[in-house]
């Protein structure tokens, strides 16, 4: 065995040719994830004057988009940080990157909520579909969901269901993206929306997704809808 000073010497030597998988740069003994530190300093929070419906900053009046609940906010800013985090972080996840899951889950587990979180009285995600999930090997909205419903001492339910066909909105140009008919987003079969319900879900870019996801909880008894996200893409 080598004496323990060599051992500390070839440790340090192997630790510094590890590049981080976002910005390439020496990870550091503060990495997680393959991720260095000031990669993680990238989970930027939103502008302070942001609208508290659609979680943008723009000129005073309505929201420029249609919107079926009455809060709306994200956790952080999608482009934030040198790379982007957000739009690093969460291609991974939808192939099925674990150690970035595990690592962003635990940061939403500590960070601050919006004030109007305390006040929802049941939690649900925006649906993926089966093939998506067994792709992936995990349900992260479901994941979120519940860990969201934990903090804020609520339940958490799978309320909606995605059709099979509606395809990924990822994959689509932003005209695309806004003709999501209402049919591609319905209740699950004996769900019961009630009272105020938190929506929550990975990114929000469009608003489409959010605005079918909260139609079918208002036409299925939901008294109010609130969305919660982790990035607004600006």
């Amino acid at each position: 065995m080598l004496p323990a000073v060599l051992q500390g010497a070839f440790s340090g030597a192997r630790g510094s040719l590890l590049l981080c998988r976002g910005c390439l740069g020496s990870v550091g003994a503060d990495a997680v994830a393959g991720l260095c530190a000031r990669c993680w300093r990238g989970l930027v929070p939103l502008a302070e004057d942001r609208c508290p419906r659609c979680a943008l900053v723009h000129a005073d009046g309505d929201c420029p988009d249609p919107t079926a609940w009455a809060c709306g906010d994200a956790l952080w800013d999608y482009h934030g940080g040198r790379p982007p985090l957000g739009a690093l972080l969460l291609p991974g996840l939808k192939a099925g990157e674990r150690g970035w899951r595990r690592a962003l889950l635990a940061r939403v587990a500590v960070v601050a909520l919006p004030d109007w979180a305390a006040s929802v009285d049941q939690v649900t995600a925006v649906p993926s579909t089966l093939p998506h999930r067994l792709l992936r090997g995990f349900d992260f909205g479901a994941e979120l969901g519940t860990l969201l419903a934990g903090r804020l001492g609520r339940p958490f339910e799978l309320l909606l269901s995605k059709a099979w066909r509606s395809g990924r909105q990822a994959t689509r140009t932003e005209t695309q993206r806004r003709r999501l008919p209402r049919k591609a987003i319905t209740l699950r079969r004996g769900a019961k929306p009630a009272g105020v319900v938190l929506l929550v879900d990975d990114v929000w870019t469009t608003g489409t997704t959010l605005l079918r996801c909260a139609q079918a909880l208002r036409a299925g008894g939901a008294e109010e809808v609130r969305v919660l996200t982790l990035f607004r893409a600006l």
